[in-house]
């Protein structure tokens, strides 16, 4: 790891009260940090810039709120322009223990992952200590999230704290992904679609007297309909663009025996109401079969899918780039 570059991205909205303490915990491991000033309110650029004096400190400041996803993104970029191996994304309200850095890193360092994620639902008890309606909004958004994404073995999406290879972030549109609280979901989305590899890494989150900006309650119509978007998306380029198995035409094939099916059994069910009589066993069986063999190859097809998750790490199948070009500069 000694050979590694590491740059520590934190976005910093409304978290001069921690940011400070936060910059101090990161260890002698990290060789840049790069503060992005998201147009904070409170001016923590300029508090960062004026009370620290650590060398490896960088302060972004963006003109316009990008959001915490935008905020990310601007500090990849500067991670790419440091010539960075590995950036690592960290919350500054220090909710984040700093001193997990060299475990979240380990995976990909050992080219066994490509982006490794923080999971808070790892141990019981960290769980039970959660706030309950925090609880309840990310158990229902790691659910759908396992759809949208395709990584089923993974939980806990919106989970901020993450590692992520140089290698893959250049293969990511990192203009394209949701600029603001989606933007972890929509960030695995993206990964799954280029075949990257992700573990989780089990930490306990510091819950005190900070208060979050993400109003789960707020959000969950959001998520749901971009977790819809993003499934259909993935679905589609997976089993139809970028390949065709069998689990291809299960689906299809599922979906039209189901339509068929419920369609069929509709109208022999409205026909049989207004002659006022019972539908034959043959009309019924017609209908039912159609329904019981779709919904069975659509559920070969789930299982399929949730075997299909990346497993070779796409690290190690990508040319290592001798000089990077900045990312600014290469944006259209």
């Amino acid at each position: 790891m000694n050979s590694t570059k590491i740059a520590v991205v934190i976005p910093c909205y409304k978290v001069k009260g921690k940011i400070l303490g936060v910059i101090a915990g990161i260890g002698p491991e990290v060789t840049a940090i790069i503060c992005v000033d998201d147009c904070c309110p409170e001016g923590s650029g300029q508090f960062i810039s004026a009370n620290v004096k650590d060398p490896r400190v960088t302060v972004v400041r963006l003109e316009q709120n990008r959001g915490v996803g935008g905020a990310t993104v601007a500090g990849y970029e500067a991670a790419l322009d440091k010539q960075a191996d590995i950036a690592v994304k960290l919350d500054g309200d220090g909710q984040m223990d700093p001193l997990l850095i060299p475990v979240i890193v380990s995976p990909i360092v050992s080219g066994y992952a490509d982006y490794t994620k923080g999971n808070r639902f790892y141990n019981i008890e960290d769980v039970m200590a959660m706030p309950k309606l925090r609880l309840f909004g990310n158990a229902v958004l790691s659910f759908i999230s396992k759809f949208s994404s395709g990584y089923w073995e993974i939980a806990d999406p919106t989970n901020g704290y993450t590692a992520i290879h140089a290698r893959i972030l250049e293969q990511l549109p990192l203009r394209k992904l949701s600029q603001r609280w989606f933007f972890e979901t929509d960030l695995l989305f993206r990964l799954n679609t280029i075949g990257a590899v992700v573990v989780d890494i089990p930490m306990t989150a510091v819950y005190a007297d900070e208060k979050s900006n993400l109003k789960i309650l707020n959000v969950i119509p959001e998520f749901m309909w971009k977790h819809t978007r993003n499934y259909f998306k993935r679905i589609f380029y997976s089993y139809f663009i970028r390949g065709f198995s069998i689990a291809s035409i299960e689906l299809v094939t599922g979906l039209a025996l189901l339509a068929f099916g419920v369609s069929y059994g509709v109208h022999a069910w409205v026909v049989s109401l207004d002659r006022h009589v019972f539908a034959s066993s043959g009309t019924v069986m017609v209908a039912a079969l159609p329904v019981i063999l779709g919904l069975q190859l659509l559920l070969s097809f789930l299982n399929y899918d949730m075997k299909s998750a990346p497993r070779l790490p796409l690290q190690n199948r990508l040319l290592p780039k001798v000089k990077r070009p900045s990312a600014r500069e290469a944006s259209p």
